[in-house]
């Protein structure tokens, strides 16, 4: 009789312990169904972003342009009047048109009246300089200031007489010209406008 109840008690274990793994496995594979759409999907994206390391010779790498990797120029004497520093940002490449470099103008320092076949944006970032347009009146920019200048309008800008600026400027090639130089402001036209604007 012993024999029978010890029998029976294991066969009852037993069947416990199965259900108890049948229980368990049916939840992993649920876990698991859940789980293996995050794996493929992850394993996708992996394989379409390589890690540091082993990019691909065809996947575009980001061009980072480090601080101070790129050398600062004087202005041209026959472009600008007075000290001015040209620092490069961003050259286009093709199919891209524009271009950009960071300026800064010294007191009373500007450029020569010019256009620019596709217009020009300038963001300034320090200081207070001035921009005229040809026959238009001269206006006082402040860091913050983006000023828009459209294609083939002749125009200046620099620096007001008291206090340098920098700008940020903008602008697209068009058939391999960003630009058309033409004659400085003289003195009189600078000193005329630049004591309203000071």
């Amino acid at each position: 009789m012993k024999k029978n109840i010890s029998t029976t008690i294991i066969a009852a274990l037993s069947f416990i312990v199965a259900i108890f793994l049948v229980s368990v496995n049916a939840y992993a594979l649920q876990q698991q169904d859940q789980v293996t759409p995050l794996i493929v999907q992850n394993t996708s994206k992996s394989m379409q972003e390589p890690s540091p390391g082993n990019e691909s010779s065809q996947t575009p790498k980001v061009d980072i342009k480090r601080s101070g990797s790129q050398p600062s120029t004087k202005g041209p004497e026959e472009w600008f009047t007075g000290t001015v520093r040209i620092d490069p940002l961003f050259q286009a490449k093709d199919p891209a048109r524009a271009a950009g470099a960071s300026v800064t103008f010294e007191p009373s320092a500007r450029t020569a009246w010019h256009t620019h076949p596709l217009g020009q944006t300038l963001i300034v970032t320090a200081g207070c300089g001035l921009v005229q347009m040809w026959d238009g009146p001269v206006e006082k920019i402040c860091p913050g200031d983006v000023i828009w200048i459209p294609p083939n309008e002749k125009h200046w800008h620099g620096a007001t007489p008291t206090t340098a600026m920098t700008h940020i400027a903008i602008q697209e090639q068009l058939d391999g010209k960003v630009v058309d130089w033409m004659e400085k402001v003289s003195d009189e036209q600078y000193q005329g406008v630049g004591q309203d604007n000071n």
